[in-house]
C-alpha cells in the first residue's frame, strides 16, 4: 500500500510503497478515505512533542474516517462495509493514517455520522474528544452554567462551544474580531480577546461573578486568565494544554477547581480507549441531529501534497480543519 512515512525526526515525509497490515486480536482493517491534519502531527513531525514520540520510520495522522475491509479475531459490532471513524494512530507505536489502510484497535472506533462526507467526519475525532472530555467527563457541564470557550473558532473550540450548547449551557466565546461571525454561527456569545481584558467581559457577561465553567484550548498566558474568568467556589477550569508553569494563586483564592485533558492517554497506554468510542458514538448522534459540525478548510490535499497540508497547518493560513484525502 501507499502510506506517508517520515523516516528521520525534522527530516522530509517521504510517499512509499509499505506492507499492507493485517488486523491482529481486537482490531479491524480499515481502508483510509481521509485522514486529518493537526497541530500535534506538525509537532510530532518536528520532534518538538515529547509526550507523543514515535520512532522512525513511522506514519503519521491521528484522524481517520474509511471503510472496515476486514475484522481481526474477538471484534463485534463492525464488519466488512461499515463506514467508520476514529482517534487511532500516528502517536507512539500506533500506525498513524496517512496510508491507504490501517489496522486499528476496534474500540477506538465508532460508525461515521451518516450525514457527514468522508471528509468532514475525519475533522472531528481528536477535536470532538478533547472537548467531550473537558466539558463532559471533567466539569459536568449542564443546561444553567454559563460556559467560557478559548478560542472558540479553533479545531478543538469550535467543537467545544457546539458541545456545550447542545448541553444546554450558554456559551461564550474568546476570539479574533475577524472569526466573530463564526463563533456566533456556533452558538456562542463571541468576545473580541484583542480588545476586552479579563475583567471587563466577566463583568459584562457575569456581573462580576465569574464563569461556572473555563475551557482552555490555547495554554500559556490564556491558562493564566482562565483563572481569574472562573467563579468562586464553583467554578471549574478545564485545559488542554496545561503543560506550562503557571501561579495557582487566582484560582485557589477563587477556591475554584482545576482539571487537565490528555486526550492521547488510552491510544499510549491502551486504557480507557472504549470510552473513545463511546464518546464518537455520542458525537455521531449530535452531528446527524443537527448540533454539531466540523469546521473543513477548502483546500484539497492528496497523499502526495501532504507537506503541503502540513505547512498549511503551521503557518496557520487554514480556515478550518485541514484533511487529506486518501486515493484507493
Amino acid at each position: 500500500m501507499r502510506a506517508v512515512v517520515m523516516t528521520t525526526v525534522g527530516g522530509p515525509l517521504e510517499l512509499r510503497e509499505i506492507v499492507r497490515p493485517r488486523p491482529g486480536d481486537g482490531q479491524v482493517l480499515v481502508q483510509v478515505h481521509a485522514s486529518a491534519v493537526n497541530p500535534l502531527d506538525t509537532k510530532i513531525r518536528a520532534g518538538k512533542a515529547a509526550h507523543a514520540r514515535v520512532r522512525p520510520p513511522a506514519v503519521l495522522g491521528m484522524d481517520l474516517a474509511g471503510q472496515v475491509v476486514e475484522t481481526g479475531p474477538g471484534v463485534n459490532g463492525f464488519a466488512p462495509g461499515d463506514e467508520v471513524y476514529g482517534l487511532t494512530g500516528g502517536v507512539g507505536d500506533l500506525q498513524g493514517s496517512l496510508a491507504q489502510f490501517a489496522a486499528v484497535d476496534a474500540r477506538l472506533l465508532a460508525p461515521k455520522p451518516a450525514t457527514l462526507s468522508m471528509r468532514e467526519a475525519a475533522a472531528l475525532p481528536l477535536a470532538v474528544i478533547t472537548a467531550w472530555e473537558g466539558l463532559v467527563d471533567r466539569a459536568r457541564v449542564r443546561a444553567g452554567l454559563k460556559v467560557l470557550v478559548h478560542g472558540g473558532a479553533g479545531g478543538v473550540g469550535s467543537i467545544a462551544v457546539q458541545v456545550a450548547a447542545a448541553r444546554g449551557a450558554e456559551v461564550f466565546a474568546t476570539v479574533s474580531a475577524a472569526r466573530m461571525p463564526v463563533v456566533r454561527g456556533l452558538g456562542a456569545v463571541p468576545i473580541d480577546y484583542t480588545t476586552v481584558p479579563v475583567e471587563r467581559y466577566v463583568a459584562e457577561h457575569t456581573g462580576g461573578a465569574g464563569f461556572d465553567i473555563v475551557f482552555d484550548t490555547v495554554g500559556g498566558p490564556v491558562l493564566d486568565a482562565s483563572f481569574e474568568a472562573v467563579r468562586t467556589y464553583t467554578g471549574h477550569v478545564v485545559s488542554a494544554l496545561g503543560w506550562g508553569t503557571h501561579a495557582l494563586a487566582p484560582l485557589s483564592f477563587r477556591g475554584a477547581t482545576y482539571s487537565g485533558v490528555f486526550t492521547l492517554l488510552p491510544m499510549l497506554t491502551g486504557r480507557g480507549r472504549a470510552h473513545h468510542g463511546e464518546i464518537l458514538r455520542e458525537a455521531a448522534a449530535l452531528v446527524d441531529d443537527g448540533k454539531l459540525r466540523p469546521l473543513l478548510d477548502e483546500a484539497r490535499y492528496g497523499l502526495a501534497t501532504v507537506a503541503d497540508a502540513h505547512q498549511a497547518v503551521e503557518s496557520g493560513t487554514a480556515n478550518g480543519k485541514v484533511v487529506v484525502d486518501i486515493e484507493p
